[in-house]
């Protein structure tokens, strides 16, 4: 038992202090690289921009730089930033550490087809091309997918890799983090829907109109 002039333990480590702060960082510089691209774009659609442009930042500068570690070597043997961020994220799901075969396989996946997909998106929504929503469930769908098998293998097991003992690991780390690719995925999949509804039911209109 710690006496009473012992200081508590704190809240947060400097390292996951460090590690929410840029993820901080790359949330804003995001909301307003997707402000400025969809200037003229409805206001739903500056939001979408906005995450958009967040998911093409953490693909690109920080699961992309995992992939480059997992494949020299591991994260758990790196020291520089990147694997440090990493690192930290690996005290609540330690596959990130060791190279697992499975995450690596996915992120590899995520950096170069997400990513591609999130750039080719951006441009869509922005020309308001006709192609705008096969891209978005496209992606969407490889989101979700990425997810179901970043996890499930391991829940399958009795998740030995998970670390749910501490709140920060659990509820910022584990479920907020990995929940917005399930949650905005799945509204963005949502306005999809809307959108190819509409287009039909305008495309039905006119051909009405003209009969």
């Amino acid at each position: 038992m710690a006496g009473r002039g012992a200081a508590a333990p704190p809240l947060l480590s400097a390292a996951a202090a460090g590690s929410l702060a840029v993820c901080a960082l790359q949330l804003g510089l995001a909301w307003a690289l997707g402000r400025r691209l969809g200037g003229r774009c409805p206001p739903a659609d500056r939001w979408v921009l906005g995450w958009l442009c967040y998911d093409v930042l953490v693909h690109c500068t920080l699961e992309g730089p995992f992939v480059y570690l997992s494949l020299i070597g591991t994260v758990a043997e790196s020291d520089n930033i990147f694997a440090s961020l990493w690192k930290e994220y690996g005290r609540a799901d330690a596959r990130w550490l060791y190279s697992d075969p499975t995450i690596v396989s996915l992120e590899i996946l995520t950096v170069v087809l997400d990513g591609l997909l999130a750039l080719i998106l951006i441009y869509a929504v922005i020309k308001d091309k006709y192609y705008r929503h096969f891209i978005q469930i496209t992606l969407c769908v490889c989101e979700l997918y990425g997810g179901w098998m970043t996890f499930c293998p391991d829940w399958l097991i009795g998740s030995p890799n998970l670390n749910t003992s501490n709140w920060l690991y659990l509820w910022v780390y584990l479920v907020f983090f990995n929940g917005i690719w399930v949650v905005i995925p799945g509204l963005l999949l949502w306005q999809s829907w809307l959108g190819l509804k509409q287009m039909h039911h305008e495309k039905s209109n006119t051909r009405k109109k003209i009969r």
